[in-house]
C-alpha cells in the first residue's frame, strides 16, 4: 500500500470571534464547565481512513490514549481513499483540507495516511513517540469552557508571553465506533475507532487585546449526543503564526 500525496488547499475560516464576556444564559444556568490546566496538554491528531490498510495499527495506537485523561486526541478521517472501493462514513473533505493546511506548519513533506501530528509536529515515528505536554512551562493562555444546552462558550484569556496572534479550532469527538468493512483494502475486517471527529470548525486568527482582555468564542453542537458513543467537545488554541498549540481544553458532558 502506498501513501497518498495531496496538494495544499486553503482552509476556510470558521466561527466568528465575538466580544468578551459570557452570555447571560450561559452564566445563569450552565450544564457543565471545564477550565484549562496550567500547562498545555498534549494534542494528538491522527489522519486516517477505513480504506487504508496501513491505518488500523494507528487507530489502535490512538485508542490506547483513552487511558490518559490529560491528552486531547482526535482522529480526522480523510476522504481521498473513498474512491478506491470503500466509502468511510466518518470521512469529510473538511478533514482532508485541514490535513493539507497542516502540511507546512507540521513539517511534513506531503499529506499521507496514517499521519500522526503531536503538538503541531509531524511524527512519522508515532509507534515509538512519547506523548508529552505541548508546553512544559506555564501556558500563556487560559480557557474556560461552559456548555448551556447545545451552545458551548469559551472565554480565552491571554497571559504574559501570549502570542501576538492567536487562532483556534473546535472539534467534537465520539468514542467506541466500529465498522465492518466490505470492500477496499480492509475488506472483511471490522475496524474500531475512538476520538472520531464528527464536527469541526476553525476560528479565524485574532490579536489579543492589550492588557490581557479576554475574547469569547461560541460553538453550536449539531444535535443530541448518542449514549452509545460518548461525545467530547475539544477546543485547541494555537499560535496563528506557527500553528503550534498553546492551550487546549475538553468538555465531556
Amino acid at each position: 500500500m502506498t501513501s497518498f500525496n495531496l496538494f495544499a488547499m486553503p482552509l476556510s475560516a470558521g466561527f466568528a470571534l465575538v466580544a468578551a464576556g459570557l452570555p447571560a444564559s450561559a452564566a445563569a444556568a450552565p450544564t457543565c464547565s471545564a477550565r484549562s490546566s496550567a500547562s498545555a496538554p498534549p494534542v494528538v491528531e491522527l489522519y486516517t481512513s477505513e480504506g487504508c490498510s496501513s491505518c488500523p495499527p494507528a487507530d489502535k495506537w490512538l485508542s490506547r490514549l483513552t487511558t490518559d485523561p490529560a491528552v486531547v486526541a482526535l482522529a480526522f478521517h480523510v476522504d481521498y481513499w473513498d474512491r478506491l472501493g470503500w466509502k468511510d462514513r466518518f470521512a469529510s473533505p473538511a478533514f482532508t483540507q485541514r490535513q493539507a493546511e497542516q502540511q507546512r506548519p507540521s513539517g511534513a513533506r506531503f499529506s499521507y495516511t496514517p499521519q500522526v501530528i503531536i503538538n503541531g509536529a509531524d511524527r512519522p515515528d508515532w509507534p515509538r513517540a512519547t506523548v508529552s505536554p505541548a508546553a512544559a512551562t506555564h501556558a500563556p493562555v487560559e480557557v474556560q469552557l461552559t456548555r448551556d444546552g447545545n451552545r458551548v462558550t469559551a472565554v480565552v484569556t491571554p497571559a504574559a508571553g501570549a502570542s501576538t496572534r492567536l487562532a483556534a479550532w473546535w472539534a467534537v469527538t465520539e468514542q467506541g465506533h466500529a465498522s465492518a468493512v466490505k470492500a477496499g483494502e480492509n475488506q472483511g475486517v471490522t475496524l474500531t475507532h475512538d476520538f472520531v471527529v464528527r464536527e469541526y470548525r476553525a476560528v479565524a486568527a485574532w490579536s489579543p487585546k492589550a492588557g490581557g482582555s479576554a475574547a469569547t468564542l461560541h460553538f453550536e453542537l449539531a444535535g443530541a449526543a448518542d449514549a452509545a458513543h460518548p461525545r467530547q467537545v475539544n477546543l485547541v488554541i494555537v499560535d496563528a503564526d506557527t500553528g503550534r498549540p498553546v492551550q487546549a481544553v475538553k468538555l465531556g458532558c
